[in-house]
């Protein structure tokens, strides 16, 4: 092919002419498109121009390619075969002729439709988006995907085998001589189950090495891949980072003066949030506060459509685990450029809030703004200077800075305890391991009021950005917080008069209800269960651009403004405020399709990303407790079933059941009012929330699983003809 002109970016109609001239052979618009690196909008002007070209006479009409009957029909039954690098599904014809090109078919999740994976046949919508490019929108799953499993390969004889991560996986997995990767014993593996086989051992074959079982790694990796997550970024969307550059003040409103400060915790790896307060100066507003939240303006950086957002929407957040954090953004934003580290200019998009006495917003206002971080403080620095020990970072604040946001916080509070917050108390665990990655301790995360002070500010933020955007009319991601269900609310009722608590009936439910709940269960033995049960009871907040209010919060209209690098709704909102407040580049105007299709896609992405990390909790707790098998701890009944009891280790929050078979010997009934298993015999009964002493019997890292016996019983686990009551 002739050398193509270096002009030829978008060429004239006669540079064209004279390229297709040289042309040895017949040449295809897409050929043509691709040669001279059109793409886009261009390919429209470029076609255009053919048509000229050819009426003209200038050239010959070119050939069409060969293809089974044209443009695909509207529907058709296609096979997924594989993921691009940014992690969308293709799809490609069942029925097709093999020298014919192969149409490229992008699947899109459709709503209420049970989530797409490689190897699913499905019946199709399809839509032509360009040349021999369709999407395509699930009709219906006419054949589900391969089962995928990770596991530890072991070797065979004969082939080999894999045990199973996960503990809903009962049996393992025999591998045949040549589907084993040549890999090594101990290998981490990810394993694709062989179909057509109903009896005996099932059969699959190895499809990836992910590392070793003796790998620190190991354990976040397990949950990286048994969930999903896309963990690596395509190359175009590392690219787009890596050629971020600083931002110049411009029109920005100059904040480099103003005293801001991150406060997080300690092994917190992005900063994306900085707060600032001052009394204010407004005699019309006595004891009233004047409170600047900026926020990294990841608009600035990632913009609609380019290939930091398409990666960006499809993780939908970061997820954190102990040993890294799969960001939502390459670490050249979410550490670098979007992160506001001291002593260096970072844009922002910040809120001037003017708080009363009691903590209502009286004004805002927004800003797109260049800010310079004063200190990258954490929460136990803050609370320590609070409380009189201040160190060398936060002795020069005291006074100017934090002891003005504690102020601002406590008129915060006043608000929230006005509007009636749901007030659970539950302890967070916290994973602490050395520089090898082995776990040194799981403890409970401490809480103190400068984590409240944040989180306040926060919301006040939130709620700022929710008011801003209804009063501009425009369309965004609420954070939606339904009222619990009433075959929930009775189920409560039922745990709750089990331990001598009532919640009324027959009254509008508030969060105060439960508030009152919850204290009279705090001085009882049952205060951290009710907290648990409580808190199930609840409804899972989601996103949705229809306002349903915020229940948990108290709040009529609430959004997600204030963490952007790590979560995709933050950045719709920021983008949202950009084209309202008409305040730059970057901005966006969604329709309520699209925005209820991402509000639905993030929601799921939030749910998928707790499992993850509340599952590598899990194997971390069970890979510290293995080296204690036979000791003993005290422990709370957090579930009771037909199988046994499920306990929670009351040090490392360690989930675990003690198996039925194991109570002693008598006939145990259930009864799922109560929450109970008795004895019939003997009488003795267990309940939810009960206080127990068990024994560690055994611990399977590679699984999380634990299981324990009653301390006052030296019984192991097994099987006895009615022991269970079917």
């Amino acid at each position: 092919m002739p050398k193509r002109p270096s002009t030829f970016s978008l060429p004239t109609k006669e540079q064209l002419s004279a390229y297709i001239r040289q042309h040895e052979g017949p040449l295809h618009t897409r050929d043509l498109a691709r040669a001279l690196s059109i793409s886009g909008p261009d390919r429209v002007v470029l076609k255009r121009m053919l048509r000229e070209l050819e009426t003209e006479g200038a050239i010959a009409s070119p050939p069409k390619r060969r293809s089974q009957t044209g443009p695909l029909p509207a529907v058709a039954v296609v096979d997924i075969h594989d993921t691009d690098s940014e992690g969308e599904l293709l799809a490609r014809p069942v029925a097709w002729n093999e020298q014919d090109p192969i149409p490229r078919i992008v699947m899109l999740q459709a709503r209420g439709q049970p989530a797409l994976g490689v190897g699913n046949r499905i019946l199709a919508r399809l839509r032509a988006i360009g040349d021999h490019t369709y999407e395509g929108k699930s009709i219906r799953t006419l054949t589900a995907a391969a089962a995928r499993v990770i596991g530890i390969y072991d070797p065979l004889p004969e082939g080999g085998r894999v045990c199973p991560a996960d503990r809903r996986e009962k049996s393992d997995l025999i591998i045949a001589p040549g589907d084993t990767l040549d890999v090594e014993s101990g290998a981490l593996v990810l394993a694709e189950v062989m179909p057509g086989r109903r009896y005996g051992a099932r059969r699959a074959r190895v499809i990836e090495r992910l590392g070793h079982r003796d790998d620190p790694c190991a354990i976040s990796l397990i949950s990286i891949v048994g969930h999903g997550l896309p963990h690596t970024f395509p190359p175009e969307a590392l690219a787009q980072a890596v050629a971020a550059e600083p931002v110049d003040l411009g029109t920005r409103e100059d904040l480099r003066a103003l005293p801001l400060v991150t406060i997080d915790g300690e092994d917190a790896r992005d900063f994306d949030d900085a707060v600032w307060a001052q009394a204010d100066t407004d005699p019309e507003n006595p004891d009233g506060w004047h409170v600047v939240v900026a926020i990294a303006d990841v608009a600035g950086y990632v913009r609609p459509g380019d290939a930091l957002d398409r990666t960006a929407r499809l993780r939908g957040n970061s997820v954190y685990f102990p040993d890294r954090v799969v960001p939502m953004l390459p670490e050249a934003l979410s550490n670098g450029w979007c992160s506001l580290v001291p002593g260096e200019d970072r844009p922002c998009l910040a809120v001037h809030l003017w708080l009363d006495r009691e903590g209502r917003t009286v004004k805002r206002r927004f800003v797109r703004g260049l800010m310079r971080s004063t200190a990258r403080l954490t929460y136990h620095q803050v609370q320590a200077a609070r409380d009189g020990a201040p160190d060398t970072a936060t002795a020069p604040l005291l006074g100017s800075v934090i002891a003005p946001l504690y102020g601002a916080y406590q008129a915060l509070a006043r608000w929230r305890m006005a509007r009636g917050t749901l007030e659970l108390d539950l302890p967070e665990r916290r994973v602490v391991l050395d520089d090898a990655g082995t776990v040194l301790r799981v403890e409970p995360r401490l809480r103190y009021d400068s984590h409240r002070l944040i989180e306040e500010c926060m919301i006040a933020a939130n709620v700022a950005a929710a008011e801003q955007l209804e009063s501009l009319h425009r369309l965004c991601l609420y954070r939606i917080h339904d009222q619990p269900t009433e075959e929930k609310l009775q189920s409560l009722r039922d745990f709750l008069s089990s331990i001598g608590l009532k919640l009324s009936r027959g009254q509008v439910l508030r969060a105060q209800h439960f508030n009152h709940i919850l204290a009279r269960a705090a001085t009882t033995p049952h205060g951290i269960m009710v907290n648990e049960v409580v808190l199930r009871s609840q409804a899972q907040a989601e996103y949705n651009p229809a306002n349903i209010g915020h229940f948990g919060l108290g709040l009529p209209r609430y959004m997600h403004f204030t963490s952007p690098i790590r979560r995709y709704a933050d950045l719709l909102v920021h983008r949202a405020l950009i084209a309202g407040l008409a305040l730059g580049e970057g901005g966006d105007n969604p329709s309520t399709e699209s925005l209820a299709e991402t509000g639905e896609h993030v929601s799921r992405t939030e749910r998928r990303a707790a499992s993850a990390e509340r599952d590598a909790i899990n194997r971390y707790a069970t890979a510290f407790l293995a080296a204690h098998v036979g000791a003993t701890f005290a422990a709370r009944v957090n579930g009771v079933t037909r199988s046994g009891l499920f306990v929670t280790l009351e040090e490392t929050g360690a989930d675990g059941l003690i198996p039925i078979g194991t109570l002693g010997e008598d006939y145990f009934m259930h009864d799922e009012i109560r929450r109970s298993l008795t004895g019939r015999r003997t009488g003795a009964t267990y309940r939810l929330a009960d206080a127990v002493t068990v024994k560690l019997h055994t611990a399977d890292p590679l699984t999380g699983s634990l299981t324990f016996l009653l301390a006052d019983t030296d019984s192991s686990p097994r099987s006895r003809k009615g022991t269970r009551r079917r």
